[in-house]
């Protein structure tokens, strides 16, 4: 029986053939089921477009991308037809039927990642039966090079199912950057999703092509890293309201490139925080405003004076780009997206988070989101939340009350830890001297801005910047926003690390 064995490569292969015979795990593939995915290989492989999309993975040593095994290639001779299609023939049975004859040899070897039984009978000068090189696993050594090999025999010991899942992987990713996107998941239902929907993309890419001749599949519009978040917001599980019965889990993305001439591999991890805070954040309490910041983070056409005939498509969602490097710019994420601060230091000319402004996108910030965003993502006490949440409401309704436009703005833009205490104190002083109680007591101030014995929090930018955002969301609300928006300071924020780094205590 077939199961995933936890490389990615040959789950993603697996889960592939499933999906290609429509079935849901590769426990329940049939010989029939593996000789249809090798039938289909072995007639639509050696053809384009197939064949220049299989190049990133195989380079041109596979055995259907060498035109040394091309009958089709014009001038050659019904002789030279003959003899390169017999070729063609024998390489293509060897290496995609070969499981239907292991069972019968003498184990000698086993494959690396199943454990089963490889073939002990010689294949070729080049390739030898069982063992595997870069033509069949892609960012594998080389067919001949014996360093950091068992025994110093060239190639990686695998069996004939081994092969037939690594032959079929590609069409389990897309290729985006002229590299090929693989996902995969410590949760089998989605190694399986997205097996399946990039194979259903690619086969109606691949008819396409054929029909109108053309050589190459087109990539997809989007970049890889807005693609695999679209991808994983369109699957059924991201519909649905409830989350009683959520599964948890976590995706690796892989972006590689076997080509000859400029092989790569870049690795993204997308935790299941990130994944629970995205299912969550769909649900209709967070959906209309959540939306609305997904939409002003979609790429920006470029200014031009030339009418382009085709309409501009965007390439990247920053928003969808940035979570990847969560939760290490948590702190620049909140800033950007939830409060609203542009970024003037963006290279790309694009980039629409160099205008962001809290004077026209007052109405996006959110506290739902953004403590829905503190637990899921940053994991932080909630304790400290509803000290955060309540401090914001304190403050924001002295603001309102007393019209005080000079300490909002200072709040807002003080760097400085000291300066930014005292104006705290003097404002609190103020309020209480009019006969009102404090807005702000030792134990709550201390728990969000301090860790004791007037020490600075690390993180105390961090905080001001939340209590902000339940301010602006409160002010907004009651209309005293919309009447002293000159107040809201145009500030920047000039380098990625100046919400991380503490100043003077």
């Amino acid at each position: 029986m077939l199961d995933y064995t936890g490389h990615f490569m040959v789950d993603i292969g697996l889960a592939t053939i499933a999906a290609f015979v429509h079935k849901r795990h590769p426990s329940q593939l049939t010989e029939d089921d593996l000789k249809a995915a090798a039938d289909y290989m072995y007639h639509n492989y050696p053809l384009d477009p197939l064949r220049s999309f299989l190049s990133v993975a195989f380079t041109s040593n596979a055995w259907f991308i060498q035109s040394a095994y091309d009958p089709n290639r014009p001038g050659l001779s019904p002789e030279q037809k003959e003899k390169r299609a017999n070729a063609r023939q024998l390489w293509g049975e060897r290496h995609l039927y070969q499981w239907q004859e292991e069972n019968n040899n003498e184990i000698v070897e086993r494959d690396v990642f199943t454990g089963q039984p490889v073939a002990s009978e010689p294949l070729s000068k080049r390739l030898r039966a069982g063992r595997g090189g870069r033509a069949q696993i892609p960012l594998a050594l080389g067919d001949e090079y014996i360093n950091f090999l068992p025994y110093g025999e060239p190639g990686i010991p695998i069996s004939g199912l081994t092969v037939l899942a690594l032959y079929m992987m590609p069409l389990g990713c897309a290729k985006v950057g002229g590299r090929l996107l693989a996902v995969h998941s410590d949760n089998e239902e989605w190694i399986m999703y997205f097996a399946r929907t990039f194979l259903r993309e690619n086969r109606q890419k691949i008819q396409l092509a054929q029909a109108s001749g053309s050589s190459k599949i087109p990539e997809p519009a989007y970049a890889h890293r807005t693609l695999l978040i679209d991808t994983l917001l369109k699957a059924e599980e991201f519909q649905q309201e409830s989350i009683e019965e959520e599964q948890p889990f976590s995706l690796t993305v892989y972006h590689l490139s076997n080509s000859g001439q400029g092989p790569g591999l870049d690795i993204y991890y997308l935790p299941f925080e990130i994944s629970g805070f995205l299912r969550e954040v769909r649900q209709a309490r967070y959906h209309h405003q959540w939306q609305a910041i997904v939409q002003r983070a979609w790429e920006r056409p470029p200014k031009t004076k030339r009418k382009s005939k085709k309409p501009f498509q965007p390439a990247r969602n920053w928003l969808y780009e940035d979570l990847f490097d969560l939760p290490d710019n948590a702190a620049q994420f909140i800033r950007t997206y939830f409060l609203r601060v542009a970024l003037r230091y963006a290279r790309n000319k694009n980039d629409p988070r160099v205008d962001y402004s809290l004077q026209g996108e007052a109405q996006l910030v959110s506290w739902k989101i953004t403590s829905l965003f503190l637990r899921r993502i940053m994991h932080m006490d909630k304790d400290r939340i509803d000290s955060i949440r309540n401090l914001g409401d304190q403050l924001a309704e002295y603001v309102a009350k007393q019209n005080d436009r000079r300490f909002f703005r200072q709040f807002y833009v003080e760097q400085r830890y000291d300066y930014f205490r005292t104006a705290l104190i003097k404002a609190n002083m103020a309020h209480v001297k009019r006969g009102n109680p404090p807005f702000i007591t030792l134990d709550p101030y201390i728990e969000i801005f301090e860790e004791g014995d007037d020490v600075a929090r690390p993180d105390w930018r961090l905080a001001r910047d939340l209590v902000l955002i339940r301010m602006v969301e409160r002010l907004y609300e009651n209309g005293w926003l919309g009447g002293n928006a000159d107040v809201l300071p145009e500030e920047t924020e000039e380098t990625d690390d100046s919400t991380l780094n503490d100043t003077q205590s």
